[in-house]
């Protein structure tokens, strides 16, 4: 696949956008963190949100504007194929430039309670996963962002939790410890824990 064009939606943009939805949804990924420190650190290539899986339809239904592919190992599918149900991202692109503006995370959850993706074991209630930063925008726990990005382990990944860390509750560096001993037990940022 060629790199598709990204024009992402800001933040705020999506969050306008989806204020009248009763779906649970928060912004994913490197703007969570930002939005949790409270300031733009770095350029941003895309714009994730999360959503609980059974949710989707109401967050296609709020941006009926945008076209939805399903996204991953490098390619792009239409949503009525098979690989909708293994795969967790959609990115939505603009029905009329073709640029791509979203990526929703399709996430696990049983009723009300979020569970990760990467270890089923892994459980909280939405009402934990979801913070909302001073100007009202949802996003997603940032011990649960690091969680997810301690995976790739990219120099944008380091940054992002070397800058976040010092900020995390006691509570948060103790989530993010257990989680990382469970799916990444010899990752280096434990050592910072």
């Amino acid at each position: 696949m060629s790199d598709p064009l990204w024009e992402p939606w800001s933040p705020a943009e999506v969050t306008t956008r989806l204020t009248v939805i009763s779906v649970p949804w928060c912004i994913a990924g490197g703007w969570a963190l930002e939005l949790f420190r409270g300031m733009t650190t770095r350029v941003h290539e895309d714009l994730e949100i999360a959503v609980p899986a059974a949710g989707f339809p109401v967050i296609r239904a709020a941006l009926s504007d945008l076209e939805f592919d399903v996204a991953g190992a490098g390619h792009l599918w239409p949503l009525d194929s098979p690989v909708f149900e293994m795969l967790h991202q959609t990115w939505g692109r603009d029905s009329v430039t073709g640029t791509y503006r979203l990526d929703v995370f399709r996430e696990p959850h049983d009723g009300d309670t979020w569970i990760c993706r990467r270890d089923e074991s892994i459980r909280r209630r939405y009402d934990t996963v979801v913070r909302h930063s001073a100007d009202g925008i949802p996003y997603l726990a940032p011990e649960i962002v690091l969680l997810f990005k301690a995976k790739h382990s990219r120099p944008k990944d380091h940054d992002d939790f070397a800058g976040a860390q010092p900020l995390l509750s006691a509570p948060q560096r103790t989530w993010l410890g257990y989680g990382l001993r469970r799916i990444h037990p010899d990752h280096p940022w434990l050592a910072s824990l």
